[in-house]
């Protein structure tokens, strides 16, 4: 049982860095550091997208319009490092 706590907590911390990735990736986008009509980029892109939009879009839909501010990668992140810490601190203890 442990090792599968382990498991989701490190599925979990690669999310995290891909949900990090997705922000970076939009802010150098957005900004025209990176270039935009690469296919490699692109590709990296949409792939970022296809990752982290299942989990954005119900939190989008249940946040309130900020105006072009999109916190939901910040909200998935909490949600993260709650569930990180639940696993650590609450699940894998009881079966010690």
């Amino acid at each position: 049982m442990i090792a599968l706590f382990e498991t989701i907590y490190y599925a979990l911390e690669i999310y995290k860095w891909v949900i990090i990735a997705s922000a970076i990736f939009s802010w150098l986008y957005a900004f025209n550091i990176i270039n935009a009509r690469s296919e490699f980029i692109n590709s990296i892109g949409r792939a970022l997208y296809a990752i982290t939009e299942p989990v954005y879009r119900p939190i989008r839909n249940f946040l309130p319009n900020l105006g072009g501010i999109d916190i939901s990668p910040v909200i998935v992140l909490l949600i993260v490092f709650f569930l990180q810490r639940l696993i650590v601190t609450g699940l894998i203890p009881q079966f010690l």
